[in-house]
């Protein structure tokens, strides 16, 4: 009899490797948190009841491109999320992921005859929106749909922060840090662009590979850090010694514009002026020239940036009007970044967590058994009574379902009060 029990266990043993594994209803409830935490994370700073249009150019907002009503080869348009649940219910759409500074199309004048059913006055442009090969479902340099029925090749995606095209990781030119620890990513074209982040990348960003030519080395020899026992003047690509240069040249580095507070005499027509006192000032210090002492060599690249590598940028008068110029004032703004707006969003899901999952994270093992254990009885007692109202093709009511919960707390505290207790 033992050997016959040990024969069957052994047989169901191995039969349950052939199955499927087992996944209980903690496991399912934390992978659908997961998922929802993504989602939210995408959509949480949307609106999903709401055109965005009247809310203007929307600082960040997930966004989504019609193939069935603007397709390629016409005018590119995007549409809000609301939009796509309300207006554009069965067609072929293009996720854009998050776009900055964007205002609905849905409805305008791209759209020929269609209307939008949330917000229809809308103006027939929105002149300030930007667009790229995304809204035609084209991305990165080879200008290919993601996913790539064509593409063999297992890459990821990135989003560039400045033109917000995405990019496969091997069309980059620099191979994405394996360790992801970087915040944000600048392609090659938007770095050669904005030619001051260049500047910034020394210091800021994440050390890349490159290759350097002959030519190159031979300019690293005359960096001063190179020769460290001793003070070196570069001249025309020659190394000149300091006991080599000249008392007349010494006396050209002190003939600049003086800051200083003590009194000067000055000579005119060869009599000695009065003594006059000069106040130095304050002067603005540009960070971007202050890191132009530690710029590296260019690469044609693109750039992996650290966390907060934005606020390390210069906000002097001269630099900001730079970034009007390039259009690239957001940089600044940390609420920019898509980490900012994905935080927003996983927060705001957050306040409406399920209950359910909730309490089960604050529960020790045994009474995480002992509500799921209860949660099973209760759906598939809740089960077997809709089904009756299916048999007899009722429709379920309020009234009926408020019944059902009435009887299960009814029958809860009989079993309850039928409860003995013993004192040992």
């Amino acid at each position: 009899m033992a050997a016959n029990e040990q024969g069957e266990k052994r047989s169901l043993d191995d039969s349950a490797g052939d199955e499927e594994p087992v996944l209980s209803l903690l496991d399912v409830l934390e992978e659908d948190d997961a998922l929802q935490d993504e989602a939210c994370a995408v959509l949480g700073g949307s609106d999903a009841e709401k055109c965005s249009y009247p809310e203007g150019y929307v600082k960040r907002q997930a966004l989504y491109a019609c193939n069935t009503c603007t397709p390629n080869k016409e005018e590119p348009a995007g549409i809000c999320l609301a939009c796509t649940y309300k207006c554009h219910e069965g067609h072929d759409l293009f996720e854009l992921y998050t776009k900055r500074n964007f205002r609905c199309d849905c409805g305008n004048g791209k759209f020929k005859q269609m209307e939008c059913k949330l917000f229809p006055e809308k103006e027939k442009c929105n002149a300030a929106n930007k667009y790229n090969t995304n809204f035609f479902g084209l991305y990165c340099t080879c200008k290919r749909p993601y996913p790539d029925p064509e593409d063999e090749v297992p890459d990821e995606m990135i989003q560039c922060v400045v033109c917000e095209d995405w990019f496969h990781g091997r069309h980059l030119g620099a191979v994405p840090p394996e360790d992801a620890d970087y915040q944000e990513m600048v392609c090659q074209v938007c770095m050669n662009r904005c030619s001051f982040l260049w500047t910034y990348a020394a210091q800021l960003a994440v050390p890349t590979v490159t290759k350097i030519t002959p030519a190159e080395v031979e300019q690293e020899d005359l960096k001063v850090d190179d020769c460290p026992e001793q003070n070196v003047k570069v001249e025309n690509g020659l190394n000149i010694k300091a006991e080599d240069i000249k008392e007349e040249d010494m006396a050209d580095q002190h003939n600049g514009p003086s800051t200083s507070t003590k009194s000067e005499e000055k000579c005119t027509n060869g009599e000695l002026s009065h003594p006059v006192k000069t106040e130095s000032k304050p002067v603005a210090t540009c960070k971007l020239e202050e890191n132009k002492i530690h710029q590296g060599y260019r690469t044609d690249t693109a750039v992996y940036w650290l966390g907060n590598w934005r606020s390390k940028l210069c906000t002097c008068d001269t630099c900001m009007k730079m970034y009007a110029e390039l259009e690239v004032v957001f940089l600044l703004e940390e609420s920019d970044t898509v980490l900012a707006y994905e935080s927003k969003g996983k927060n705001e899901a957050s306040e409406g967590r399920d209950p359910l999952m909730t309490a089960l994270s604050n529960m020790n093992r045994v009474q995480q058994v002992e509500l799921i254990c209860e949660y099973n009885d209760l759906k598939t007692e809740l089960r077997d009574y809709l089904k009756t109202f299916a048999e007899e093709g009722k429709v379920v009511q309020t009234e009926d379902i408020q019944r059902f919960f009435e009887q299960q707390q009814s029958r809860k505290r009989r079993r309850m009060d039928g409860m003995q207790y013993y004192c040992s």
